[in-house]
Protein backbone atom coordinates (compact mmCIF):
# COMPACT_ATOMS: atom_id res chain seq x y z
CA UNK A 1 0.00 0.00 0.00
CA UNK A 2 1.03 3.66 -0.63
CA UNK A 3 2.55 4.85 2.60
CA UNK A 4 3.82 7.75 4.38
CA UNK A 5 7.32 6.00 4.58
CA UNK A 6 7.27 5.23 0.73
CA UNK A 7 7.19 9.18 -0.64
CA UNK A 8 10.15 9.77 -1.88
CA UNK A 9 12.09 13.17 -1.03
CA UNK A 10 11.39 15.04 -4.36
CA UNK A 11 7.25 14.88 -4.16
CA UNK A 12 6.48 15.13 -0.69
CA UNK A 13 9.14 18.45 -0.49
CA UNK A 14 6.89 19.95 -3.95
CA UNK A 15 3.50 19.33 -1.96
CA UNK A 16 4.60 21.12 1.13
CA UNK A 17 5.97 23.58 -0.74
CA UNK A 18 3.31 24.49 -2.22
CA UNK A 19 1.14 23.97 0.32
CA UNK A 20 2.81 25.48 2.67
CA UNK A 21 3.42 28.53 0.95
CA UNK A 22 -0.69 28.84 0.46
CA UNK A 23 -1.57 28.71 3.89
CA UNK A 24 1.59 30.81 5.36
CA UNK A 25 0.26 33.20 2.41
CA UNK A 26 -3.09 33.02 3.86
CA UNK A 27 -1.96 33.25 7.40
CA UNK A 28 -0.45 36.07 6.51
CA UNK A 29 -2.94 38.08 5.06
CA UNK A 30 -5.14 37.63 7.98
CA UNK A 31 -2.64 38.83 10.48
CA UNK A 32 -1.47 42.00 8.71
CA UNK A 33 -5.24 43.22 8.23
CA UNK A 34 -5.91 42.78 11.64
CA UNK A 35 -3.07 44.68 12.60
CA UNK A 36 -3.22 47.61 10.16
CA UNK A 37 -7.28 47.73 11.62
CA UNK A 38 -6.04 47.67 15.31
CA UNK A 39 -7.21 44.36 16.09
CA UNK A 40 -3.70 43.62 16.82
CA UNK A 41 -5.69 41.67 20.31
CA UNK A 42 -7.60 39.26 17.47
CA UNK A 43 -4.10 37.66 16.19
CA UNK A 44 -4.01 35.04 18.67
CA UNK A 45 -7.30 33.39 17.42
CA UNK A 46 -5.77 33.18 13.93
CA UNK A 47 -2.92 31.51 15.63
CA UNK A 48 -5.59 29.11 17.64
CA UNK A 49 -7.49 28.25 14.69
CA UNK A 50 -4.30 27.47 12.34
CA UNK A 51 -2.55 25.19 14.90
CA UNK A 52 -6.26 23.09 15.86
CA UNK A 53 -6.42 22.56 11.47
CA UNK A 54 -2.58 21.28 12.03
CA UNK A 55 -3.10 19.47 14.85
CA UNK A 56 -6.25 17.82 13.44
CA UNK A 57 -4.69 16.82 9.94
CA UNK A 58 -1.77 15.42 11.81
CA UNK A 59 -4.01 13.10 13.67
CA UNK A 60 -6.25 12.36 10.57
CA UNK A 61 -3.08 11.49 8.47
CA UNK A 62 -1.71 9.42 10.62
CA UNK A 63 -4.70 7.45 11.51
CA UNK A 64 -6.15 7.35 7.27
CA UNK A 65 -2.28 6.39 6.42
CA UNK A 66 -2.87 3.15 8.77
CA UNK A 67 -6.33 2.37 8.03
CA UNK A 68 -5.38 1.92 4.42
CA UNK A 69 -2.08 0.18 4.97
CA UNK A 70 -4.30 -2.67 6.74
CA UNK A 71 -5.62 -3.81 3.16
CA UNK A 72 -4.55 -6.31 0.74
CA UNK A 73 -5.48 -8.10 -2.24
CA UNK A 74 -8.22 -6.88 -4.50
CA UNK A 75 -9.01 -4.08 -1.78
CA UNK A 76 -5.69 -2.71 -1.74
CA UNK A 77 -5.72 -2.60 -5.76
CA UNK A 78 -8.93 -0.30 -5.18
CA UNK A 79 -8.34 1.63 -2.41
CA UNK A 80 -4.58 2.74 -4.33
CA UNK A 81 -6.51 3.34 -7.52
CA UNK A 82 -9.20 5.12 -5.95
CA UNK A 83 -6.83 7.46 -3.96
CA UNK A 84 -4.76 7.81 -6.92
CA UNK A 85 -7.62 9.38 -9.40
CA UNK A 86 -8.62 11.63 -6.27
CA UNK A 87 -5.38 12.87 -5.82
CA UNK A 88 -5.03 13.63 -9.19
CA UNK A 89 -8.31 14.80 -9.45
CA UNK A 90 -8.15 17.44 -6.53
CA UNK A 91 -4.32 18.50 -7.62
CA UNK A 92 -5.85 19.43 -11.18
CA UNK A 93 -8.21 21.81 -9.27
CA UNK A 94 -6.14 23.29 -7.07
CA UNK A 95 -3.48 24.24 -9.50
CA UNK A 96 -6.13 25.88 -12.00
CA UNK A 97 -8.45 27.50 -9.10
CA UNK A 98 -5.33 28.61 -7.17
CA UNK A 99 -4.46 30.47 -11.20
CA UNK A 100 -7.94 31.70 -11.73
CA UNK A 101 -8.10 33.56 -7.96
CA UNK A 102 -4.91 34.35 -7.03
CA UNK A 103 -5.29 37.84 -7.64
CA UNK A 104 -8.35 38.21 -5.50
CA UNK A 105 -7.77 36.17 -2.75
CA UNK A 106 -6.31 39.19 0.19
CA UNK A 107 -9.97 41.44 -1.11
CA UNK A 108 -11.69 38.11 -0.04
CA UNK A 109 -9.95 37.12 2.90
CA UNK A 110 -9.95 41.16 4.20
CA UNK A 111 -13.78 40.88 3.50
CA UNK A 112 -13.99 37.78 5.60
CA UNK A 113 -12.26 39.70 8.18
CA UNK A 114 -14.22 42.73 8.20
CA UNK A 115 -17.40 40.20 8.62
CA UNK A 116 -15.94 38.72 11.52
CA UNK A 117 -17.76 39.48 14.66
CA UNK A 118 -16.03 37.49 17.04
CA UNK A 119 -12.47 36.24 17.86
CA UNK A 120 -14.40 32.72 17.37
CA UNK A 121 -14.96 34.01 13.97
CA UNK A 122 -11.89 34.86 13.01
CA UNK A 123 -10.29 31.25 14.85
CA UNK A 124 -12.79 30.06 12.18
CA UNK A 125 -11.99 31.50 8.93
CA UNK A 126 -7.96 30.38 10.00
CA UNK A 127 -8.94 27.03 11.14
CA UNK A 128 -10.85 26.41 7.65
CA UNK A 129 -8.19 27.87 5.36
CA UNK A 130 -5.43 25.49 6.82
CA UNK A 131 -7.62 22.34 7.88
CA UNK A 132 -8.78 22.60 3.57
CA UNK A 133 -4.93 22.65 2.67
CA UNK A 134 -3.90 19.90 5.16
CA UNK A 135 -6.58 17.73 4.29
CA UNK A 136 -5.01 17.91 0.93
CA UNK A 137 -1.91 17.58 1.86
CA UNK A 138 -2.39 14.54 3.69
CA UNK A 139 -4.15 13.06 0.50
CA UNK A 140 -1.40 14.00 -1.58
CA UNK A 141 1.60 12.41 -0.04
CA UNK A 142 -0.65 9.21 0.42
CA UNK A 143 -0.79 9.30 -2.83
CA UNK A 144 2.66 10.21 -4.07
CA UNK A 145 3.87 6.31 -3.66
CA UNK A 146 7.33 4.88 -4.64
CA UNK A 147 8.49 1.24 -3.71
CA UNK A 148 12.05 1.66 -2.41
CA UNK A 149 12.25 5.10 -1.07
CA UNK A 150 14.25 5.67 2.83
CA UNK A 151 11.27 5.29 5.23
CA UNK A 152 13.15 8.63 6.35
CA UNK A 153 12.69 10.49 3.19
CA UNK A 154 8.89 11.58 2.84
CA UNK A 155 10.15 13.31 6.63
CA UNK A 156 12.98 15.02 5.20
CA UNK A 157 11.06 16.16 2.14
CA UNK A 158 8.01 17.22 4.03
CA UNK A 159 9.81 19.33 6.62
CA UNK A 160 11.85 20.74 4.23
CA UNK A 161 9.11 21.73 1.81
CA UNK A 162 7.57 22.89 5.45
CA UNK A 163 10.82 25.24 6.62
CA UNK A 164 10.53 26.54 2.77
CA UNK A 165 7.26 27.38 3.01
CA UNK A 166 7.51 28.96 6.28
CA UNK A 167 10.70 31.23 5.42
CA UNK A 168 8.63 32.32 2.08
CA UNK A 169 5.71 33.36 4.00
CA UNK A 170 7.62 35.54 6.44
CA UNK A 171 9.46 37.54 3.74
CA UNK A 172 5.86 38.01 1.51
CA UNK A 173 4.51 39.03 5.04
CA UNK A 174 7.53 41.32 5.06
CA UNK A 175 7.80 42.26 1.67
CA UNK A 176 4.83 45.13 1.46
CA UNK A 177 1.84 46.08 -0.39
CA UNK A 178 2.05 43.65 -3.60
CA UNK A 179 4.36 40.82 -3.74
CA UNK A 180 4.59 39.07 -7.32
CA UNK A 181 4.22 35.37 -6.93
CA UNK A 182 3.24 34.04 -10.22
CA UNK A 183 6.34 32.36 -11.15
CA UNK A 184 5.92 30.10 -8.03
CA UNK A 185 2.85 29.24 -8.56
CA UNK A 186 3.30 28.58 -12.61
CA UNK A 187 6.38 26.75 -12.26
CA UNK A 188 5.26 24.27 -9.54
CA UNK A 189 1.89 24.18 -11.12
CA UNK A 190 3.51 22.73 -14.08
CA UNK A 191 4.88 20.28 -11.63
CA UNK A 192 1.92 19.10 -9.91
CA UNK A 193 0.30 18.35 -13.21
CA UNK A 194 3.22 15.89 -14.35
CA UNK A 195 2.76 14.92 -10.60
CA UNK A 196 -0.96 14.52 -11.68
CA UNK A 197 -0.49 12.86 -14.53
CA UNK A 198 1.70 9.89 -13.18
CA UNK A 199 -1.29 9.46 -10.77
CA UNK A 200 -3.84 8.80 -13.52
CA UNK A 201 -1.69 6.33 -15.18
CA UNK A 202 -1.19 4.93 -11.53
CA UNK A 203 -5.40 4.53 -11.82
CA UNK A 204 -5.71 2.59 -14.41
CA UNK A 205 -2.85 0.61 -13.91
CA UNK A 206 -4.37 -0.27 -10.71
CA UNK A 207 -7.74 -0.81 -11.97
CA UNK A 208 -6.37 -3.04 -14.55
CA UNK A 209 -4.95 -5.54 -11.57
CA UNK A 210 -8.63 -5.03 -9.74
CA UNK A 211 -10.75 -6.26 -12.57
CA UNK A 212 -8.16 -8.48 -13.37
CA UNK A 213 -7.48 -7.54 -17.05
CA UNK A 214 -3.97 -9.34 -17.35
CA UNK A 215 -3.79 -10.38 -21.23
CA UNK A 216 -3.45 -8.18 -24.31
CA UNK A 217 -1.76 -5.09 -26.53
CA UNK A 218 -2.57 -2.78 -23.35
CA UNK A 219 -1.04 -4.56 -20.88
CA UNK A 220 2.19 -5.16 -22.86
CA UNK A 221 5.10 -2.78 -21.04
CA UNK A 222 5.71 -0.28 -23.37
CA UNK A 223 9.63 -0.30 -22.59
CA UNK A 224 11.70 -2.39 -20.11
CA UNK A 225 14.61 -1.26 -18.91
CA UNK A 226 16.16 -3.59 -16.76
CA UNK A 227 19.71 -1.76 -16.09
CA UNK A 228 21.24 1.78 -15.38
CA UNK A 229 19.50 4.33 -13.63
CA UNK A 230 16.28 4.16 -14.88
CA UNK A 231 15.90 0.47 -13.65
CA UNK A 232 16.60 1.25 -9.92
CA UNK A 233 18.17 3.52 -7.30
CA UNK A 234 18.24 7.44 -5.97
CA UNK A 235 17.19 8.32 -9.37
CA UNK A 236 14.74 6.09 -10.23
CA UNK A 237 13.11 6.57 -6.58
CA UNK A 238 12.66 10.54 -7.31
CA UNK A 239 11.07 9.83 -10.71
CA UNK A 240 8.45 7.02 -9.49
CA UNK A 241 7.67 8.90 -6.88
CA UNK A 242 7.51 13.08 -8.44
CA UNK A 243 6.64 11.72 -12.24
CA UNK A 244 5.27 8.69 -12.24
CA UNK A 245 8.14 7.23 -14.02
CA UNK A 246 8.29 2.87 -14.09
CA UNK A 247 10.85 0.71 -16.28
CA UNK A 248 8.30 -1.46 -17.07
CA UNK A 249 5.33 0.88 -17.70
CA UNK A 250 2.28 -1.09 -19.79
CA UNK A 251 0.58 0.46 -22.59
CA UNK A 252 -2.23 1.67 -20.78
CA UNK A 253 -0.28 3.08 -18.13
CA UNK A 254 1.71 5.54 -20.84
CA UNK A 255 -1.70 6.07 -22.61
CA UNK A 256 -3.56 7.63 -19.52
CA UNK A 257 -0.34 9.17 -18.76
CA UNK A 258 -0.21 11.34 -21.83
CA UNK A 259 -3.86 11.71 -22.08
CA UNK A 260 -4.04 13.56 -18.92
CA UNK A 261 -1.15 15.30 -19.69
CA UNK A 262 -1.54 16.91 -23.00
CA UNK A 263 -4.98 18.17 -22.67
CA UNK A 264 -4.48 19.39 -18.82
CA UNK A 265 -1.09 20.69 -19.63
CA UNK A 266 -2.08 22.38 -23.02
CA UNK A 267 -4.48 24.21 -21.08
CA UNK A 268 -2.72 25.32 -18.26
CA UNK A 269 -0.02 26.53 -20.27
CA UNK A 270 -2.60 28.16 -22.71
CA UNK A 271 -4.05 30.21 -20.12
CA UNK A 272 -1.88 32.83 -19.10
CA UNK A 273 -0.40 33.38 -16.10
CA UNK A 274 -1.71 32.94 -12.71
CA UNK A 275 -4.08 34.97 -11.69
CA UNK A 276 -3.83 37.55 -14.82
CA UNK A 277 -1.04 39.65 -16.30
CA UNK A 278 -0.65 41.45 -13.71
CA UNK A 279 0.90 40.86 -9.98
CA UNK A 280 -0.93 38.86 -7.78
CA UNK A 281 -2.24 40.65 -5.11
CA UNK A 282 -1.59 39.33 -1.61
CA UNK A 283 -0.91 41.67 1.24
CA UNK A 284 -1.87 45.43 1.60
CA UNK A 285 -0.24 47.18 4.30
CA UNK A 286 -0.70 50.42 3.42
CA UNK A 287 -3.24 52.64 4.98
CA UNK A 288 -4.74 53.66 1.68
CA UNK A 289 -5.95 50.47 0.91
CA UNK A 290 -8.10 49.79 3.77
Amino acid sequence: MPNLREVSVGASFLITLREGLEVALVLAILVAYLVKTGRRSDVAAVWKGAVTATLMCLVGGIAFNAFVGEFEGKAEQFIEGTIAILAASVLTWMVFWMRKNARGLGAELRAQIDQANSTRALATIAFVAVLREGLETVLFLISAETASSSGSSVVVGGLLGLVVAAVLGRVVYAGGNRVNLRAFFNITGVLLILFAAGLFGKFFHEYRELFGFESGWLVDPTWTITSGAWSGGTFYDFMKGFFGWHNEAEHIRVIAYFAYLIPVGWAFLAGGPTGSTTRTSTIEKSPSRV
